[in-house]
């Protein structure tokens, strides 16, 4: 029997993206959110030199990153108002080099429970039109029940 992924909060979206607008983290590095479906996220990342390891290639800590707020996001979409997320573990395969004019986390919730989420992710390099798949994993992360992220500051 497959498991239905469903949203409960009908404002997902604009709390999804209200949320990740008040992430310190992902403004530093310029990562910017894409599409957000019920269960799914998606979370780009522009090239800059400033994000790339000693071959020039993006760092495999930035490409984790916006992985793992992406797969946290997908999670986020099925919770409930004033719940939030955290993760809980991930693991990550790096598969190929990741070169390109950005990144783009695609994040997938599997199966969404009382608490915990599982999620898969895939991280494409993309280039001229192209995409290259450069890592893929697993995800878990964990509602936080009647616990709201924090308000926006100032």
């Amino acid at each position: 029997m497959a498991h239905v992924i469903k949203a409960v909060d009908e404002n997902y979206e604009a709390r999804v993206r209200d949320s990740f607008g008040r992430q310190p983290a992902m403004r530093l590095i310029g990562a910017r959110m894409g599409r957000v479906e019920a269960g799914y996220c998606e979370i780009e990342l522009p090239f800059r030199d400033d994000l790339t390891q000693q071959h020039g290639l993006f760092h495999g800590g930035f490409t984790s990153a916006i992985a793992d707020a992406a797969c946290g996001y997908a999670a986020y979409t099925l919770f409930g108002a004033v719940d939030s997320v955290l993760s809980v573990e991930y693991k990550i395969n790096f598969l190929s080099p990741a070169a390109g004019d950005k990144l783009v986390a695609i994040a997938r919730a599997k199966k969404s429970g009382r608490t915990l989420t599982v999620c898969e992710f895939e991280v494409l390099a993309a280039k001229g039109g192209e995409q290259v798949l450069c890592a893929c994993g697993i995800a878990t992360m964990i509602r936080l029940a009647d616990r709201p992220d924090r308000p926006q500051a100032g």
